[in-house]
């Protein structure tokens, strides 16, 4: 018997064996080895760096002291390192493990005990604690589903599908931690319009801000169906002559002066609207608003008693002044979409071509902003030039606020020409 007669009786004799433990399996069999494989491995990665820790000092108390309480995860860069064929991208510092860990465990616990139970997709045995932290990999890092896929070793359909799934159930949360201010809570969100003390403010009859209303964009992919495939001018070069209005969602929001978002709404590119549903709202629900206290917003959005925008024709010393007040306020909004655009990276560009999809990916990033403000977890992000939105025209302006602007300024400058501002 020759090199090759061998080489070929073995080859045979691993596909009989290979025939005899995976062909007879229905398909509900497969799925279930498939997924105990899938679990030992990762939770042997996982649990490997922790055990190699020296433990805490002090007698520290672990997160979560429930009987079947899940491992403790850490931070994706520490389970696997990246392939070697793919050059990894620059990262900032690695946040604290325990930061991470704190993370996870708050976001499993509040979903456990949430109202929405339905389970998520994905594979049978793949924990909730390892679908936060999947889903979480997915939007803080720019990195692709391959990547993400060697690094918790699972296929790539199964993390569009647990991670879409982990969006949806954040989705129903959005209730509950994108909520307006009432009341005592509305009261203690107040911050002064100008520099002066609040006393000083009341007195003279200049309002207080509840918020900041803006909005920013968030780039995604066009859909195949939106695509000029008559033309005959190369696709890049169409691009960068004029984006299709359809290749980036709006996001618009209120935040209060901490940069907490209490108010989130998001539509096509093509919808011009600049605050219409919020303003129509205001006015059908005036205890909204505390008494002498408004939003701010810029230039685009609709003037009016409860909504304040600066002027865009006949400036002059009274108007500069107005103008400038209000400026202070709208860098605390750039600086919240440039905290927002810096925890949750993959926001700079969502490569997904539908619409629903993209909209739920975005509004759970902004469900779990405000949730990691509540928890002292804050990101500082540097704020881009192309947040500022300006040059914009007022598309409405009714009288009353039209009334209400003249007032405040003319009070501000009052003020201003008396030294109290």
């Amino acid at each position: 018997m020759d090199v090759r007669e061998c080489v070929l009786s073995a080859g045979r004799a691993v596909l009989d064996v290979v025939e005899r433990e995976w062909q007879p399996l229905s398909p509900g069999e497969l799925e279930q080895r498939l997924d105990q494989a899938v679990e030992q491995i990762l939770e042997a990665d996982l649990m490997a760096p922790l055990k190699a820790r020296p433990p805490p000092a002090g007698g520290a108390q672990p997160l979560r002291s429930q009987a079947s309480a899940e491992p403790q995860v850490l931070p994706p860069e520490t389970c696997v390192s990246p392939p070697e064929e793919e050059t990894p991208e620059p990262r900032e510092p690695m946040e604290p493990v325990d930061s991470a860990a704190v993370k996870v465990s708050y976001i499993t616990d509040l979903l456990q005990n949430s109202e929405s139970r339905a389970r998520m997709a994905g594979r049978a045995r793949l924990s909730l604690s390892h679908t936060v932290l999947l889903s979480l990999t997915l939007l803080s890092e720019r990195v692709s589903y391959r990547s993400v896929s060697r690094r918790f070793r699972l296929e790539k359909g199964n993390i569009h599908r647990i991670f879409f799934s982990f969006c949806e159930r954040l989705n129903t949360l959005q209730e509950k931690q994108i909520r307006w201010p009432v009341g005592g809570e509305a009261v203690e969100a107040l911050s002064p319009l100008c520099r002066p003390d609040k006393e000083q403010e009341e007195q003279r009859g200049v309002p207080r801000v509840l918020g900041v209303l803006g909005h920013t964009r968030i780039p995604i992919r066009l859909p195949i169906g939106k695509h000029d495939v008559e033309s005959t001018v190369p696709e890049v070069k169409r691009m960068k002559m004029e984006a299709h209005p359809d290749s980036w969602l709006n996001l618009q929001l209120a935040c209060d002066r901490k940069g907490r978002f209490l108010h989130c709404r998001t539509s096509r590119g093509s919808d011009v609207d600049r605050g219409g549903a919020l303003r129509d709202k205001l006015e059908q629900q005036p205890e909204l608003m505390p008494s002498g206290s408004c939003l701010v917003a810029r230039a685009g959005y609709p003037l009016t008693a409860q909504i304040l925008t600066p002027y865009s024709r006949s400036i002059g010393p009274r108007e500069e002044l107005f103008n400038e007040m209000l400026e202070e306020h709208f860098h605390i909004l750039d600086q919240a979409v440039a905290n927002l655009k810096a925890r949750f990276k993959r926001l700079r560009y969502l490569d997904i071509g539908n619409y629903e999809r993209a909209r739920a990916v975005v509004l759970t990033a902004c469900v779990l902003h405000n949730m990691f403000l509540d928890m002292g977890q804050e990101v500082q992000g540097d704020v881009e030039k192309e947040e500022a939105v300006t040059g914009e025209v007022e598309v409405e302006m009714d009288d009353e606020g039209v009334r209400r602007r003249d007032a405040i300024s003319d009070l501000l400058f009052k003020m201003f020409e008396s030294g109290s501002v």
